[in-house]
């Protein structure tokens, strides 16, 4: 019995060590600059959310994805931008504030388009291309959650490269950095699976006004 249980730990590690390494060695590749992603010509810069204060303004570490994006859109890398977060409910909505602090930033209000229903990185990636209908797009996060985002968004069939937003320290870094570790492990399994997200709905396309989406 004891055996069986250690086999079993043994394997469990294994598997997360080995989703870990194939998710971080396929994608790191394609971690590059603003400026060579500005000659990817993408369909439209992806911003991943993140916590939101009371007040609706960005964390620090939405606020830098953001800052990412944004300069990626104003560097002419893509001509839309889609802010993908969680708005589960009514008293909360990340994309919301995403927008309001990108159009406070210059970016026009209709090149910005809300995925209301990004409630995780797998599901913001399979969004932009069920959903939004892209083929090519950029990734803006910090790096250690864009090993993850490019994996699943390169499952998908999506053409994907990712831009850093590393621009300071997170007092919770180290939590960010374990949680990513089982994310990683259960994102690789959903993307082999192409399961669907949570909500898909009506396509939406680009060719209009990004305020269709408010």
């Amino acid at each position: 019995m004891v055996g069986f249980v250690i086999g079993c730990v043994v394997a469990a590690v294994l598997v997360v060590a080995g989703t870990n390494l194939a998710t971080i060695i396929t994608t790191k590749d394609d971690i590059v600059s603003v400026d060579v992603a500005a000659a990817f010509q993408a369909d439209a810069v992806v911003v991943l959310g993140a916590s939101v204060f009371a007040d609706g303004t960005p964390s620090s570490i939405l606020q830098d994805r953001l800052d990412d994006g944004i300069a990626l859109y104003q560097a002419g890398a893509a001509p839309k931008i889609i802010v993908s977060g969680d708005n589960g409910t009514v008293s909360y909505n990340e994309v919301k504030a995403m927008k309001d602090y990108a159009i406070a930033q210059g970016v026009p209000s209709e090149d910005i388009f809300c995925d209301h229903a990004g409630f995780s990185t797998y599901e913001s990636m399979y969004r932009a291309k069920n959903v939004f209908g892209v083929r090519r797009i950029i990734v803006a996060t910090q790096t250690y959650h864009l090993y993850r985002a490019l994996y699943s968004a390169q499952g998908l069939g999506l053409e994907a490269v990712g831009v850093p937003s590393d621009y300071r320290e997170y007092s919770k870094q180290s939590q960010y950095d374990l949680r990513e570790i089982p994310a990683r492990t259960k994102d690789f399994f959903k993307t082999l699976l192409k399961a669907p997200s949570t909500f898909v709905g009506e396509p939406i396309s680009l060719n209009q006004s990004g305020d269709v989406t408010n």
